[in-house]
């Protein structure tokens, strides 16, 4: 089916169908959230067609613009875009559970025997399949986001060295969206103004020993899912500063030893807070602290969805929108570039991506099996070596 089937002729996710993505992405979408859009927009707009590209890239650029982690955002976008508020609810929970429930037994095993369980053959594997499976991605992305303009080009590879020299993602977001609006009217000449505002929250505390506390607990990784926008890098730096700095409920290597497990684990990376959760109050610290974490997403996602079809109607907020969109994939492009630097180490590596990229791109082979597959290749060579 093309991308320019109207949407209402598009067909619809029932929610089981939506359930089943979502759960089985949770079990196997490794790499983080570049990694997670791309995998989301190779199954619902590639193979499912859910989704046209334009529509994809929309939501893609209001899960960006909202506090919280961004792909999980994405997926409670697409549930609630097929199959309404259950959707919604369905899409993100199915996508959070399976990572949320791995994090949950590798805090217990880090409390139990003092350290993180051996994973280094399958992260050694999968992140060359992650690199491919990007590229795919930003592949069919990116000449849509920029085909309506050559200012949007431009505005991408600003936006590309604006990442590079680690200017913060909202900025860069903010600042495509503010770019393509101000060109698209001195292009035009001509339309009547508009406002456009962004507001920022930081707090100032000051430093205290503070008892974990559940409500304590829930109402700190709630704040932080509300106010933090980008990055596990991003949430490394909150959450240092208030857990280890101010509440000393962790040590420095713990609060590492959590960014880690939430970066080499499938689904949201930000599970971070499961592990914490578990490691300062046991299983109802784990379960409170990914509630208070996810929870905002859900609310935004709820709040701003259907505003998404009022921008659309509005040339200037549909002008800011697609700056947004372009600088989205020029931040996917940034953090792929620096995976690949890690990722691609030796021969095996680099040909892992190749023949991922092959097995993606050319003969539309499903990304679990690929990634399922890596798996299993990093096991072999590390118990070889």
């Amino acid at each position: 089916m093309p991308d320019d089937v109207p949407a209402s002729h598009r067909p619809r996710a029932s929610l089981l169908e939506v359930a089943v993505l979502f759960l089985r992405l949770g079990f196997t979408a490794f790499g983080g959230p570049a990694a997670h859009i791309a995998i989301m927009e190779s199954e619902v707009v590639r193979r499912r067609r859910w989704l046209s590209s334009e529509r994809f890239l929309d939501l893609l650029g209001a899960a960006n613009l909202i506090p919280g982690p961004s792909s999980t955002e994405l997926a409670i976008f697409i549930g609630y875009e097929e199959a309404g508020w259950l959707g919604l609810v369905l899409g993100g929970f199915c996508f959070i559970l399976p990572a949320a429930a791995t994090v949950t037994v590798l805090a217990w095993a880090y409390v139990r025997f003092g350290k993180i369980p051996e994973i280094a053959g399958v992260l050694y594997s999968i992140k060359p399949v992650v690199i491919a499976v990007v590229v795919q991605a930003l592949s069919g992305l990116a000449p849509k986001a920029i085909k309506k303009s050559l200012w949007l080009g431009a505005i991408g590879v600003i936006a590309c060295a604006a990442a590079a020299l680690q200017v913060d993602p909202i900025v860069v977001l903010v600042g495509g969206g503010l770019a393509s609006v101000l060109l698209g009217r001195l292009e035009k000449a001509g339309g009547q103004a508009s406002a456009l505002w962004f507001a920022g929250f930081t707090g100032a505390t000051a430093t205290m020993v503070a008892p974990v506390s559940l409500p304590t607990l829930f109402l700190f990784f709630f704040k932080t899912g509300a106010l933090v926008f980008g990055s596990g890098y991003v949430l490394l730096a909150f959450l240092r500063a208030d857990l280890v700095d101010r509440l000393h409920w962790l040590t420095e290597a713990q609060l590492l030893d959590a960014i880690a497990i939430g970066q080499v684990t499938p689904g949201p990376v930000f599970t971070t807070a499961t592990f914490i959760g578990y490691v300062v109050a046991g299983g109802w610290g784990a379960a409170l602290a990914t509630l208070g974490i996810f929870l905002p997403g859900f609310l935004l996602v709820a709040v701003t969805r259907p505003l998404i079809v009022r921008v659309r109607r509005s040339p200037l907020a549909g002008a800011f929108l697609d700056g947004v969109n372009v600088a989205a994939l020029a931040l996917m492009t940034v953090v792929t570039v620096k995976l690949a630097y890690s990722a691609l180490v030796d021969v095996p590596t680099v040909l892992l991506a190749l023949v991922s990229a092959t097995a993606i791109i050319r003969f539309r082979v499903n990304t679990t099996w690929v990634v399922a597959g890596a798996a299993v290749v990093g096991a072999a060579v590390r118990a070889f070596r």
